[in-house]
């Protein structure tokens, strides 16, 4: 087995965890947009007159979704350019 210090197996760690958190974190809110996308459109082809009620709340609803991905990525990247970790334990 290998002999790692401690500091290589938390970098080890945490690159290993923030590849995980990002495909997670990509994967899941892109998954709700298409959902919402659908229920969207299913609503849409329902009652036509309510289509720019339903396009209004599609956006902001999708924004927010969106805004998930970004707070993953900005916790993935302190994770791998600024670890805290590193310098609580070492």
């Amino acid at each position: 087995m290998w002999q790692l210090d401690s500091s290589t197996l938390i970098t080890v760690i945490t690159i290993l965890a923030s590849s995980i958190g990002i495909v997670i974190g990509a994967i899941v809110p892109a998954v709700m947009e298409g959902i919402a996308v659908q229920k969207a459109l299913e609503g849409m082809t329902r009652q036509p007159d309510a289509a720019n009620d339903l396009r209004t709340t599609l956006l902001i609803s999708m924004a927010l979704l969106e805004s998930t991905a970004i707070y993953v990525l900005l916790v993935v990247l302190v994770l791998l350019f600024a670890n805290p970790l590193l310098d609580r334990f070492f």
